[in-house]
């Protein structure tokens, strides 16, 4: 075996190690339906700059959590299904909670008047609470949070209304079975 055959083959072993490492360190991190959203109480900034807010806020009621980002493509997309879904549902037993990460606050707010954005919005700039609390490994993700404050549903990626109606709104009208 030539020097350069070793060297790819160390190369591919050291990819496949860490790609390992990450399944097993994001499994470990990560919520799993049933779990209480941990450090619920956190306070973050609101986006608007109008004191600060934590999913607590919310205990009692269905909680839609949506992390996003301005600069990220697929959180356009959903942003407009989101505002219309909140439109629909909300109300004293429901609402959509945004939750800005990884972003300066300027672009966020654009985003959010861009997209005519009405429900809450908090403001994680670090990331920190997305990644270190909620377990996220990117945005767009959401948290369908019961009014106990455990996770029901985890969805990876941007929602779309079929999701939306299929996976959420079972809950919100207890025809939900699990």
């Amino acid at each position: 075996m030539s020097a350069r055959t070793l060297a790819v083959f160390i190369a591919v072993l050291a990819v496949i190690g860490l790609l390992g490492y990450g399944l097993l360190k994001k499994s470990s991190d990560s919520l799993a339906i049933g779990d209480p959203i941990p450090d619920a109480t956190t306070s973050l900034p609101r986006l608007d700059g109008g004191g600060t807010g934590s999913v607590a806020d919310y205990r009692g009621r269905w909680v839609l959590v949506n992390v996003w980002a301005s600069w990220c493509v697929p959180c356009r997309s959903e942003s407009p299904t989101l505002e219309r879904f909140y439109a629909a549902h909300r109300g004293p037993d429901f609402t959509v909670l945004g939750i800005d990460s990884n972003d300066l606050s300027t672009d966020a707010l654009d985003f959010a008047h861009r997209y005519r954005l009405t429900y809450p919005q908090l403001r994680d700039g670090d990331g920190n609470f997305a990644q270190h609390e909620l377990g996220t490994t990117g945005v767009p993700e959401s948290f369908l949070v019961d009014p106990q404050g455990k996770l029901v549903v985890h969805s990876l990626g941007p929602v779309t209304d079929r999701y939306l109606s299929s996976n959420v709104v079972p809950y919100l009208s207890g025809r939900a079975s699990g």
